[in-house]
């Protein structure tokens, strides 16, 4: 019984959101590599990212959860389905950190001359299709 990768991630949060459905689903799953990542974000290409790990017998079962979820729509607060203005698909990333702005690039610029982390990014939904970006009209 050997632990592998499941999943690795950027940050903690949706790390922490599928080892919470993997666990109510009974895979016992591990974290590993979370809080270098979390104390210094600019570490998470060094070490890997945080990476999810189960045991090899529960791969198959994890992988079912993973396909429905990620099989599941986005919905806005009133239950309306989030889909790309484009082409009309409901496969969309959301919380994408778009570089498609004036800001995002100067930010950009700053962060290699001053050696600090990017201040700047304009969080939008990307569609895993056409890969348009786009807010959410209000």
């Amino acid at each position: 019984m050997g632990l592998i990768t499941f999943k690795t991630f950027d940050n903690s949060i949706d790390a922490h959101i599928l080892k919470i459905k993997l666990e109510s689903e009974g895979i016992t799953c591990f974290l590993f590599d979370e809080n270098i990542v979390s104390v210094n974000p600019l570490y998470s290409n060094l070490v890997g990212g945080i990476k999810l790990k189960i045991s090899e017998e529960d791969l198959v079962h994890a992988k079912n959860i993973l396909f429905e979820l990620e099989q599941t729509p986005y919905t806005t607060e009133d239950d309306h389905v989030i889909a790309c203005p484009n082409c009309r698909s409901t496969h969309i990333e959301p919380g994408y950190k778009s570089m498609r702005s004036v800001g995002a690039v100067l930010s950009a610029i700053a962060s290699f001359l001053f050696f600090i982390f990017p201040l700047y990014r304009k969080n939008v939904y990307k569609c895993k299709d056409c890969g348009a970006e786009f807010n959410l009209k209000k």
